[in-house]
């Protein structure tokens, strides 16, 4: 993993699976948590300093390959996603909408 014309990043595929790839990843995301975000997420970086968060850091080239993959959006750092990804979430579920007081 470095930088040069042979660099190769690990990256996960829409199939969930790890894998060598020519290009760095884009999005960043938690194995255990399935949740993806953007790479300068406040709330991961939060959680890297405090330790314990590295080791289940996985990378996606794309959107399409986390949620593929089984993750869902960070709310800290794609609300506009993650809100959608709730709505969808909630509608399949067959839950009914939250109350707006």
């Amino acid at each position: 993993m470095g930088h040069g014309p042979t660099a190769t990043w690990t990256l996960v595929g829409p199939d969930g699976k790890r894998y060598a790839s020519d290009r760095p990843g884009t999005l960043g995301g938690h194995r255990r948590s399935r949740i993806f975000g953007r790479l300068d997420c406040l709330a991961a970086r939060r959680a890297i300093a405090h330790g314990g968060y590295v080791a289940y850091r996985v990378f996606f080239l794309t959107e399409d390959h986390a949620r593929a993959a089984g993750y869902r959006p960070c709310s800290v750092c794609l609300p506009a996603a993650y809100a959608k990804w709730k709505e969808f979430d909630r509608k399949a579920r067959g839950a009914k909408p939250a109350r707006r007081e």
